[in-house]
C-alpha cells in the first residue's frame, strides 16, 4: 500500500490543469458559437496574444511558465506579464478575475474557462482567445497531451467543457 501512495500523488498533482483528450483545431467542427464580431480588439490584446503564439508547440509541465515546460495557467500568467498586466497565477484564481462576460461577446484577449474532468462542472482548465469570427472562437491554451496549442470552441470538446469567459483587460 505505501508504495503505491507516491503513485496515487503524482497522478492528482498531474490531473490539475489539463485535458483529458487531444483535439485539434483542424479536426471537424461540430458546433456553432454565436458571437459579436463587430468589436475590434485592443492593440494590448492583440499584443498579448501574439507573446502568448510564441510558446505555440511548448510542450506541457505542470506549474511551467517557460519555452522548456509550461501549464494551461502558466500561459495566461507569463503572457499577461510580459504586457505588465498582473493576473493570478492559479487557474482557480484566475476564474475570479476581472468580469464575467457572456460567450457572445467575447474578443481577442479574453479568457476562457473549461471543466475538463468527466462529469464535473469545476473550472480546471483555461485558455485565451485568439481569434473571433462569425460561428467560431478560437484559443490558445496548453493541453497535458499536446503542449500549447490553438483549439476552437466549436469542437464538441470544448464546446460541452466550456464554463465562463472573463474580461480581464
Amino acid at each position: 500500500m505505501k508504495r503505491f501512495l507516491p503513485f496515487f500523488l503524482l497522478i492528482v498533482l498531474a490531473s490539475s490543469c489539463k485535458s483529458k483528450k487531444s483535439y485539434s483545431s483542424k479536426k471537424r467542427q461540430t458546433h456553432t458559437v454565436t458571437v459579436n464580431t463587430t468589436a475590434k480588439p485592443s492593440e494590448e490584446a492583440k499584443n498579448i496574444v501574439k507573446y502568448a503564439k510564441t510558446f505555440d508547440g511548448t510542450r506541457y509541465k505542470y506549474g511551467g511558465t517557460t519555452k522548456r515546460g509550461m501549464d494551461c495557467s502558466g500561459l495566461i500568467y507569463t503572457s499577461f506579464k510580459k504586457h505588465n498586466i498582473n493576473i493570478p497565477r492559479t487557474t482557480s484564481d484566475l476564474k475570479n478575475a476581472g468580469s464575467w462576460i457572456d460567450i457572445k461577446e467575447v474578443n481577442v484577449g479574453d479568457l476562457v474557462f473549461f471543466a475538463t474532468k468527466k462529469n464535473s462542472r469545476r473550472v480546471n482548465h483555461v485558455g485565451i482567445v485568439t481569434n473571433v469570427r462569425t460561428g467560431n472562437v478560437e484559443f490558445i491554451h496548453a493541453s497535458s497531451s499536446r503542449g500549447v496549442m490553438v483549439s476552437s470552441l466549436a469542437e464538441r470538446y470544448w464546446y460541452f467543457a466550456f464554463v465562463q469567459a472573463r474580461r480581464v483587460l
